[in-house]
């Protein structure tokens, strides 16, 4: 059992690749998605090796010896000693999802679904005071938040082409808050992201959502150009997946004691608490997760949220 707690808010700066391998389908190179509700996700394997790789290439990090005790040992790097690492990572699940919106430019949506796993997550998590609830099922309207730039002076919401009745609701007034002072990054340059937070968050129905999170993502035409006839080599043109920025995921870090006998831990990694002080150097910063480094796919601020403590 996990001894320490937080939730590892991501917020995408850029469009957001975490790859599935190839495909049979339109889309030659689609993106990570869980089996039964088809939401992107980012799997935990991958959000643990980039987490990792930040740390190893952190100078003040990478030879102090706690990076093998907190992830585990390196087996192609020469590492013959078999222990689990003392960090635990869930899957980066979704949590908003922008939408664009003939209203406001755009509407950071979720679901009841989206938001009922988020707050079991919090608790799962130890995170305390969560003050709203979710929101009651109203069928096909879209709740949100009163004097919001997505609705008209109808009532209606319109994403992407689609016409939604809109209602206002005190629940979804308290989430926004919440998501706006706690999830989304704190410097002041999303100063503008945190307001719109507070006031375009929308609650679509969970089919609805399923939909948009399933075909409303980014498609990009990928080439190679031959140099000598300056046109597409033959196979080079391939459609990838991506998720599109704005997008806000969040993940559980679990930190334990290091497994390994009690005098083989650097002086200074002998508890979880340890090991959460060195993952909480994450937070605030930019972290490039999934694939297309060199395009500039994938980067993203990351902030936490403190959970539990189990002395």
């Amino acid at each position: 059992m996990f001894k320490e707690a937080k939730v590892m808010f991501i917020y995408t700066e850029t469009s957001l690749h975490c790859g599935s391998g190839t495909s049979l389908g339109v889309i030659d190179l689609p993106i990570q998605r869980e089996k039964y509700t088809d939401y992107p996700v980012c799997q935990a394997s991958g959000i643990k090796g980039v987490i990792r790789e930040w740390f190893e290439t952190d100078d003040a990090d990478k030879n102090d010896g706690r990076i093998k005790y907190v992830f585990g040992p390196d087996f192609g790097r020469g590492d013959s000693e078999a222990f689990a690492g003392a960090a635990t990572f869930t899957d980066a699940r979704l949590l908003l999802f922008p939408v664009r919106s003939l209203n406001g430019v755009f509407a950071y949506t979720t679901s009841r679904f989206a938001l009922s796993r988020l707050k079991r997550d919090l608790e799962m998590a130890g995170v305390k005071n969560i003050k709203w609830n979710i929101p009651p099922d109203t069928g096909d309207n879209v709740l949100g938040v009163s004097g919001s730039k997505i609705s008209d002076k109808n009532n209606k919401v319109v994403l992407e082409e689609y016409t939604f009745n809109f209602r206002s609701d005190n629940n979804v007034e308290a989430i926004s808050e919440w998501i706006a002072d706690n999830a989304i990054p704190k410097g002041n340059e999303y100063n503008f992201w945190r307001e719109k937070a507070k006031t375009d968050i929308v609650v679509l129905p969970d089919n609805a959502f399923r939909d948009f999170v399933k075909l409303s993502t980014e498609v990009q035409a990928r080439i190679r150009i031959n140099n000598e006839t300056k046109t597409v080599d033959k196979g080079a043109l391939f459609y990838e997946e991506a998720l599109p920025s704005d997008s806000l995921l969040y993940s559980v870090l679990m930190a334990h004691d290091p497994a390994c006998d009690t005098d083989k831990r650097p002086p200074n990694l002998k508890t979880h608490a340890d090991v959460m002080t060195l993952l909480s150097k994450l937070n605030g910063k930019h972290i490039q997760f999934g694939g297309d480094a060199t395009i500039g796919k994938g980067i993203a601020n990351v902030n936490f949220l403190n959970g539990v403590k189990n002395d």
